[in-house]
């Protein structure tokens, strides 16, 4: 008997008679664990694709199987006794005493793979009295937001955004602040920032090479000498007409050089 292969030959293996038996229960066996797994697979895509009922507690699976109960921010999440928390410092040249705002954060998920730390509450302290009401006001309000749960993050860009009719103020390091409540959204963005619900904005490696560029190149034009920037005499003071020197001052109702003694009064 003849038969035709179509196909290449990649391996062959001799079959003798008593092993047909033996074959075909391996074969059956393969078959029955094939379907089984299969079957399993199927029913666990179908339970992980289904979206949970009301009141049901929402499951996921990690990658080696293992079942945890995931729990998301909500209002109806009741406070732990014991929370960890931040106090930043606001001093503001506009009033004599310092704020300390205090945000606290509840972790979520401890302990698991899925663990996230997400605020909870804010309090802000201060011996001025003069905002006491609106201080109260907006840290309930901000609480209440952060306990809804969801994206607090647009928090930030609405507190940043308030201006103050009598104009901001500077702070120490040259940042133009335009009101209170914009630091207070600006001290909320770094507290998410440390806690890593929002991302700190970097730049590219070509524009942070530019700016290190401009920066040398700054800094480069500082260091040359100034014709009168060792000068002896006060800041401020008029060039000489006579002898050409940034020395003339206003002494006694003249103006008077302190190099050579030039005076407008004779």
């Amino acid at each position: 008997m003849t038969i035709k292969i179509d196909r290449k030959i990649i391996k062959y293996q001799v079959q003798k008679p008593e092993d047909k038996p033996q074959d075909k229960a391996a074969d059956k066996a393969s078959e029955a664990r094939a379907a089984a797994a299969r079957a399993a697979s199927e029913a666990r895509a179908a339970a992980e694709a289904r979206a949970p009922q009301p009141g049901e507690p929402e499951l996921v699976r990690d990658k080696n199987g293992h079942t945890a109960k995931v729990i998301r921010m909500h209002e109806r999440l009741e406070r732990p006794e014991v929370l960890i928390g931040s106090t930043y410092k606001i001093k503001t040249p506009i009033s004599d005493h310092a704020m300390y705002v205090t945000i606290n954060d509840i972790v979520l998920n401890e302990g698991t793979e899925y663990e996230q730390r997400r605020p909870f509450e804010v309090f802000i302290n201060s011996k001025n009295l003069d905002h006491f009401q609106w201080i109260v006001a907006l840290t309930r309000i901000i609480s209440a937001v952060f306990r809804k749960g969801g994206d607090v993050t647009f928090l930030v860009e609405e507190l940043k955004a308030v201006f103050d009719p009598r104009g901001g103020y500077w702070q120490p390091g040259g940042k133009f602040m335009p009101s209170i409540i914009a630091e207070l959204g600006y001290v909320i963005e770094k507290h998410l920032q440390t806690i890593g619900l929002i991302r700190k904005t970097q730049l590219d490696p070509h524009q942070q090479k530019l700016v290190d560029e401009k920066r040398a190149e700054f800094q480069a034009r500082a260091r040359q000498a100034d014709a009168f920037a060792k000068s002896h005499f006060p800041e401020g003071a008029q060039l000489c007409g006579r002898c050409s020197t940034a020395a003339v001052v206003m002494m006694d109702g003249c103006m008077t050089c302190l190099n050579c003694g030039d005076s407008k009064c004779g």
